[in-house]
């Protein structure tokens, strides 16, 4: 299955262990429990989905790449205890507390978290001193002599043996007590997963063109050679934060992140062209109206590789600004809520309010990160919410009336909104000028259907027509049948 797939398999998984019956214990008794067994090639987003997971089930996470561990601090340290058995005193060893099962309590403790997912990165990588007390673990949740808490889900993953020398393979045993999960890559999913996190448009266009190379793993003379989601992803981030810098990446950039230097070259030339074409069309020209004539023509006669790309910058910048319309709508969403929660609270003085209400979202927000929920997205609008709330309590400075800091707090929510509505407008006007430049410049065809597909297709451009609507994106929607064609004409571009 594909990692979205995987995904809503444990979540179910998970979902099904921490269900109680009516006289509150787990419906599915611990032993029962089995620890999910994640196996597929590295790089693909096993990690992630465990994040999103816990960030979504609201749990906790704990994550270790088992590889990093020694026997010691895997199941802790060997010390002598004493015991009376049948009336004779006996020295016998017990182990101190596993680093690991340490790591879970702590959490706990931190934040009150008594459910989660304990997370064991590259399981079947572990050392041979290690391997025996790995495979206790598996069979019976145990790390010497101690246990993981209940409400605690096992996911353990591995790469199998063609891509690490170094994997040992699992016996009968202990492969019948736990629910493996194959996983494989699939870029229609991760495509998915990219538009959502507005990876660098450079970087989805040219996978578009070359699927062949979104993930391979090679043998060489020289070595292994890769090229991974993982190092995909990695080359976005980094690509923007030299864009924003103004440092132009030289042909070894891609190549230190995408380690197969014949796709890196590939890459490299296409983000030379993917700049070129964003200079020369004047993209922000183009979607604010302003197109000169020899840029209609050029468009015209590009060869249809060109006109793809020239229309992945216009379909990254659409997502940019769609992008941030929608946080700017989930913060405005945000505010009100928190807003009438102050009003509500009237007669007391708003500030009052703001402050206990702020002290709630800090902690929310630590806790969160406590516990191990990296959900950036969240993590983000929280961050957004307590900036604004901070910005308005001071604000209201020194009025000390309820119902004049309740009058300067409906005027800084208004400006807010008022942000939104105006990114709103931009970008609906973003939208129609796009359209335009194509119906103009090569009229409805190929162009237009992957135009509507890709914009269909896009986590935030479909967002914002779904929210704010676009008249040409629908009259040319209700003529397209989507996946043919699509797959048509890119069968027909290979």
């Amino acid at each position: 299955m594909n990692i979205k797939q995987a995904k809503e398999q444990i979540r179910n998984t998970l979902q099904a262990y921490l269900t109680r019956d009516e006289l509150g214990n787990y419906r599915i008794p611990a032993v029962r429990q089995r620890p999910v067994l994640l196996m597929g090639p590295p790089g693909i987003g096993k990690t992630q989905i465990m994040e999103q997971i816990a960030a979504e089930e609201n749990v906790g996470l704990v994550s270790y790449t088992i590889t990093h561990h020694t026997r010691q601090s895997a199941i802790g340290l060997p010390f002598i205890e004493k015991r009376v058995y049948d009336g004779v005193e006996h020295t016998v060893t017990e182990y101190t507390m596993s680093e690991i099962l340490g790591s879970v309590y702590a959490l706990t403790e931190k934040t009150g978290i008594r459910e989660g997912i304990l997370f064991l990165d590259e399981i079947n990588c572990v050392s041979e001193t290690l391997a025996p007390m790995m495979l206790q673990f598996l069979q019976c949740k145990t790390f010497g002599n101690q246990k993981l808490p209940e409400g605690w889900l096992i996911v353990a993953a591995g790469n199998p043996p063609e891509y690490n020398r170094s994997v040992r393979d699992f016996d009968v045993v202990t492969l019948d007590r736990v629910k493996r999960i194959t996983v494989e890559e699939d870029f229609a999913v991760w495509k998915e997963y990219a538009l959502k996190k507005g990876l660098h448009g450079a970087v989805i266009s040219y996978l578009d063109l070359r699927k062949e190379n979104f993930y391979r793993i090679e043998n060489s003379p020289e070595g292994m050679q890769f090229a991974t989601a993982r190092g995909w992803e990695d080359l976005s981030e980094i690509l923007y934060a030299y864009e924003a810098l103004g440092i132009l990446p030289d042909a070894e950039l891609a190549v230190q992140y995408v380690q197969m230097p014949a796709v890196a070259r590939d890459f490299q030339n296409y983000y030379a062209l993917y700049n070129k074409y964003r200079q020369v069309y004047h993209i922000d020209d183009i979607l604010h109206g302003r197109v000169p004539k020899v840029t209609l023509s050029e468009f015209a006669a590009a060869p249809f590789d060109e006109k793809l790309a020239v229309m992945g910058l216009l379909l990254s910048r659409l997502s940019e600004a769609s992008r941030e319309t929608r946080r700017q709508d989930g913060l405005c969403a945000a505010l009100h809520d928190t807003l009438r929660g102050v009003k509500a609270a009237l007669p007391a003085l708003p500030a009052e309010t703001l402050r206990d209400i702020l002290a709630v979202r800090r902690a929310s927000l630590k806790r969160a990160a406590d516990a191990g929920q990296d959900d950036r997205e969240q993590k983000n609008l929280r961050q957004a919410e307590i900036n604004k709330l901070e910005a308005y309590l001071e604000a209201l400075g020194e009025i000390e009336d309820a119902d004049a800091q309740m009058d300067a707090l409906r005027a800084l929510f208004t400006a807010e909104t008022d942000r939104r509505e105006a990114l709103a407008d931009e970008t609906g006007g973003m939208f129609d000028s796009a359209f335009h430049f194509l119906e103009e410049a090569v009229g409805p065809g190929q162009e237009l259907v992957l135009f509507v597909t890709e914009i269909t297709a896009g986590y935030d451009s479909s967002w914002f027509v779904g929210e704010f609507g676009c008249d040409a994106y629908f009259r040319h929607n209700r003529d397209l049948l989507f996946d043919e064609t699509r797959q048509g004409i890119l069968d027909k571009l290979k």
